[in-house]
């Protein structure tokens, strides 16, 4: 099997409860650590790698996202998905070439732009290119960001997922969708479903998987957590030095 196979398969059978966690390496050392922890596949975070080149999230250039996740790819032997933002306006074959040079087996693909809402049909046609050029070898979630941008309609979510599906997306990720209505999600949305969980005072992932989620993934938070114990360290050692 291929990565992409081994990665795809992840999502298939899972029980309730028992959803596929999916943590966010930002760099090779990282990718290695959540290797190292067992973890069975990865998934970037555009906003974390952003922030560790020195950027606010949204404003990293593509070659240097490439490059990043070309590095996390190459320091795991596990499959990972890239966060690509909204493809930072690549021709679907090129955004594809894009991601298999740099060894990802995914992607994450979000409908909105500078906080504005996609046409959801527009971005399903898009989908649907990316999906034709992909073939099987890169697994789509397509992120649904009515909840982040839009009026929190959860029907409208389900349209947009629904588009999406059809368009060829693996996987629908309505980021930012309140805990209480994954149960409502789940019943309107074939296919797997990614939830963005916190690490802390939030649902743990086996909560999440219960309402509905197949998969969970963190974001930016593992790096945002690494960059404050980091700073602890600093200030510790200008006390001492």
């Amino acid at each position: 099997m291929s990565k992409a196979d081994v990665f795809r398969a992840l999502h298939r059978g899972r029980l309730p409860g028992d959803p596929l966690v999916l943590p966010g390496p930002w760099d090779a050392v990282s990718a290695r650590a959540l290797e190292a922890a067992g973890f069975p596949a990865l998934a970037t975070p555009s906003a974390g790698i952003a922030a560790a080149l020195g950027y606010e999230d949204g404003a990293t250039p593509a070659d240097e996202m490439f490059a990043a996740v070309a590095r996390v790819c190459r320091a795991v032997d596990v499959p990972v998905s890239a966060d690509v933002e909204g493809g930072y306006g690549l021709a679907p074959t090129e955004l594809v070439e894009r991601l298999l040079e740099a060894g990802a087996v995914g992607c994450n693909l979000e409908d909105s732009h500078r906080g504005v809402l996609k046409d959801p049909r527009e971005h399903a046609d898009w989908l649907a290119q990316v999906r034709s050029a992909a073939g099987d070898r890169l697994f789509v979630n397509a992120r649904v960001d009515t909840f982040a941008y839009g009026d929190g309609d959860p029907a409208r979510a389900i349209e947009r997922a629904a588009l999406y599906v059809a368009a060829g997306a693996d996987c629908v990720y309505p980021i930012g969708a309140p805990t209480n209505l994954l149960p409502l999600l789940r019943s309107g949305i074939q296919g797997p479903i990614n939830v963005n969980a916190k690490l802390e005072g939030g649902p743990e992932p086996s909560e999440l998987g219960e309402l509905g989620a197949t998969r969970v993934t963190f974001g930016p938070t593992l790096q945002r957590w690494a960059a404050l114990a980091l700073k602890g360290m600093t200030d510790e050692l200008r006390k001492r030095w």
